[in-house]
């Protein structure tokens, strides 16, 4: 089904009329730009079949000027010979040719008429061609930006983002709870007691007096290492 019925229709329409009344304008624009394609191909088509008629026209005017020469330098020679009436006859066949030559002069002159015609409208054509693709651009670019924000508003009104920063929440919650818990058993251990002081006195003195026993039974041992390591030396000396 075709928005235009002719050429006049495309050249005098309002795009966004036709689009505001469109319930589907991202089809209808692209049947719109689809029929001025086709439009202007038809157009460019007639506009070259002109040419080459204005050329034909033209090269049968070349010859009948060329003839109506050739008659009227027949009509002086007939009357340099004496020949009036054959000058008579042969001015007559010129004017014949003059007049056919003046009905290819008018044709030529509606086609050069018709080829002025053609450029104005693939001039006017092309611009609403080019206005047409604009508005298919524009159309193309709201269809992107809308999905685009369409699918933002499903995500942050989607139930399970909703879900997922509940359940977030709760474990910020319970780990919360656990800190709380740490930190309340921490409370009031700030610095240790008198108690704390003299145990860790106990035990530094038991530890140093186990020190001192061990220190002592090291030097009772290495002297008696030495004690035999003299007497030793004491029997070598007595054999010898």
């Amino acid at each position: 089904m075709g928005i235009f019925s002719r050429l006049a229709d495309i050249i005098n329409s309002n795009l966004n009329a036709i689009l505001d009344r469109a319930e589907e304008p991202e089809k209808i624009i692209r049947l719109v730009i689809q029929e001025m394609e086709d439009t202007l191909v038809e157009v460019r088509s007639t506009a070259a079949k002109t040419i080459a008629e204005k050329k034909e026209i033209n090269r049968r005017l070349m010859r009948l000027q060329e003839a109506q020469q050739s008659w009227e330098d027949k009509a002086e020679l007939a009357l340099t010979k004496g020949r009036e009436d054959l000058a008579k006859g042969a001015l007559l066949e010129k004017a014949k040719l003059a007049e056919t030559a003046q009905a290819l002069q008018d044709e030529l002159d509606e086609l050069e008429a018709m080829l002025r015609q053609g450029e104005d409208d693939i001039a006017k054509l092309e611009s609403k061609l080019r206005e047409a693709k604009a508005k298919q651009q524009a159309l193309a670019a709201r269809h992107d930006t809308a999905g685009s924000r369409l699918k933002v508003r499903r995500t942050l009104y989607d139930g399970r983002v909703e879900d997922a920063f509940s359940r977030f929440e709760q474990v910020e919650k319970k780990l919360d709870e656990a800190e709380g818990q740490v930190e309340a058993y921490d409370l009031g251990r700030g610095g240790k007691s008198l108690a704390d002081e003299i145990s860790e006195l106990a035990a530094e003195s038991a530890i140093e007096d186990e020190l001192a026993a061990l220190k002592a039974r090291i030097g009772k041992s290495g002297a008696k290492k030495a004690a035999r390591g003299g007497d030793s030396e004491s029997d070598a000396a007595d054999g010898q």
